[in-house]
């Protein structure tokens, strides 16, 4: 992961942003939108970079590309509802975790305890991920999707940031 570097979302990433999605596998962008988005509507692309009082929303770059992208919503059955996305070639490295991390620590400082998350039943990898990082989490099926609750374990969010290594540059 040496060289990559996390950080929020800006309106000048719209384009990289659509880059990014048009790059993703359908399996990938199926995982993680519901459905294929091989041309991404200008409405997505802007929803994903955008920032306000509810929404907050991380990108991963490597030399001036995104190749992750992680969002947080306020409201919902959670403090904060989280959805993550990593290319292809990028997947299973511990980037997906660190955008996690880092958009959990923006959102607890905002006063966030809970996290949910809607994940397919079939993204294994995710699940996977969910029962490491969330052990006591609450999983309910509900139409082919897995519906997590989790509680923000402040501790080890806030270790992360004081670790002495900036939680956003890897």
């Amino acid at each position: 992961m040496l060289g990559t570097q996390i950080r929020p979302a800006r309106p000048d990433d719209e384009e990289r942003i659509g880059r990014f999605l048009r790059g993703l596998s359908l399996q990938t962008q199926t995982l993680r939108f519901f459905t294929g988005v091989s041309r991404p509507a200008a409405s997505l692309v802007r929803a994903l970079i955008a920032l306000d009082e509810r929404r907050d929303a991380l990108v991963a770059t490597l030399d001036g590309e995104i190749i992750g992208h992680a969002m947080s919503y306020r409201g919902g059955a959670a403090d904060v509802e989280v959805a993550v996305v990593v290319t292809d070639q990028w997947q299973g490295l511990g980037l997906g975790p660190r955008l996690i991390d880092a958009l959990l620590l923006r959102a607890a400082v905002r006063g966030a305890t809970t996290v949910g998350a809607d994940v397919l039943g079939e993204n294994r990898r995710v699940l996977r991920m969910i029962r490491r990082q969330w052990p006591d989490a609450v999983m309910k099926v509900v139409s082919g999707s897995v519906e997590v609750t989790a509680m923000i374990d402040q501790a080890s969010v806030f270790a992360e940031y004081r670790s002495g290594a900036s939680p956003l540059t890897m």
